[in-house]
């Protein structure tokens, strides 16, 4: 992958600094060779459609069973749709499975990043299941499939976050954002936003199809342990808005 830090090195001096308290240092950028140019560049959209394609069946099959279920419990809408940064600062409508109630205040962390908890009395009760299997992210096929977004990339960000970046934090929106990645597969929800932007950009330097496959897997395990799927339990929160209308 190049660099003098190892994908798996950086997971570990990762978990080491958020153990003791310590920032995260700023990582070296890395060149890349032909391959992993041409990945980056084309090869990478071909693997997105391939997947995508395979899996839309079964987003179908998910839906049929999903969306009366979220539909029953509160009569509202069974997808929601939400404005986040894509490539190169360009905003479009991500979608999800409804997982909160009509009408709900939005809130965030002390960070800016989107507030979760797992006794969150604005998650429905179908939506605490699909949150922590992660089925509420499935519908974001579509958003490959359009371009939008890559099955495995940097989380995208809201809007207004465009404004808090600092330094080269803007080179995150240099990919496309992706339904997971780097983050979702080792830490999930469990580090802070800044901490994940530079996590972001160690990925785009060292970016490889052999990494994108060791991300998707390890997302995977991640899932199915159900691992760090909520952001904290008693965090202060800001900029309450109404959500999921």
């Amino acid at each position: 992958m190049g660099g003098n830090d190892s994908f798996d090195s950086l997971v570990r001096r990762s978990q080491s600094t958020m153990a003791f308290g310590n920032k995260i240092k700023p990582y070296k950028n890395t060149r890349k060779g032909l391959a992993e140019e041409m990945y980056s560049n084309s090869g990478k959209r071909i693997v997105d459609i391939i997947l995508s394609l395979i899996a839309f069946p079964i987003f179908i099959i998910i839906y049929l069973i999903i969306a009366p279920v979220i539909y029953l419990e509160d009569n509202g809408p069974v997808f929601f749709e939400a404005e986040r940064l894509g490539k190169h600062g360009r905003i479009f409508r991500m979608y999800k499975f409804r997982s909160m109630k009509v009408n709900v205040t939005d809130l965030r962390n002390a960070d800016g990043s989107t507030f979760s908890s797992d006794t969150d009395p604005r998650v429905t009760k179908i939506g605490n299941f699909i949150r922590v299997t992660s089925i509420d992210e499935i519908p974001q096929i579509l958003n490959v499939l359009k371009g939008d977004m890559s099955i495995v990339g940097p989380r995208p960000d809201l809007p207004e976050h465009i404004t808090k970046y600092v330094g080269n934090e803007k080179r995150k929106l240099e990919v496309r954002p992706g339904i997971t990645g780097y983050n979702q597969a080792y830490f999930r929800n469990s580090v802070a936003w800044k901490d994940r932007i530079k996590h972001d950009i160690y990925y785009i330097d060292r970016l490889t199809f052999l990494m994108d496959v060791k991300i998707l897997l390890k997302s995977i395990i991640t899932v199915l342990k159900r691992e760090k799927v909520y952001t904290t339990k008693n965090k202060r929160c800001w900029n309450e808005k109404v959500s999921e209308k």
